[in-house]
């Protein structure tokens, strides 16, 4: 089913490449290159940390918790409220693993990958669904 989802993006993408977005604008998207360097730089940073002090079942739930809280900034580009509710959803997920894997005695990776990629995918469906009725 992602491979679906992945193929039609990729059409819709392809079709539609000189439309202008939300980053057309120059000055947006450089704020969007500069915020995601940012995101890349912490996430790099704190799972090397999370690594160097034995703590590595933490570093999923940490980038997980970092790529839901740039959906708090996209809303802002996008004009889209949904992004909110994936931001929460991703965070929530960050921070249920933690307490989760303990619970099922699993690692906390096991429990962020199954629902951030169920959060993910959901919302690149709803995505498309939107789309297809605008």
């Amino acid at each position: 089913m992602s491979l679906v989802v992945c193929l039609i993006g990729v059409y819709l993408s392809v079709t539609n490449w000189h439309e202008r977005t939300a980053l057309s604008n120059s000055s947006v998207f450089h704020n969007y290159l500069i915020f995601v360097f940012v995101e890349f730089l912490l996430a790099g940073i704190g799972a090397f940390l999370l690594i160097r002090l034995k703590k590595n079942d933490y570093v999923a739930p940490w980038i997980v918790l970092i790529v839901g809280t740039h959906f708090f900034w996209l809303k802002n580009i996008f004009n889209d409220f949904s992004l909110y509710i994936l931001a929460v959803l991703l965070i929530g997920v960050a921070i249920i693993s933690l307490w989760l894997s303990k619970k099922l005695n699993v690692a906390n990776s096991a429990i962020t990958g199954i629902g951030a990629g169920t959060v993910l995918f959901s919302f690149a469906i709803l995505g498309l669904i939107r789309f297809l009725m605008a």
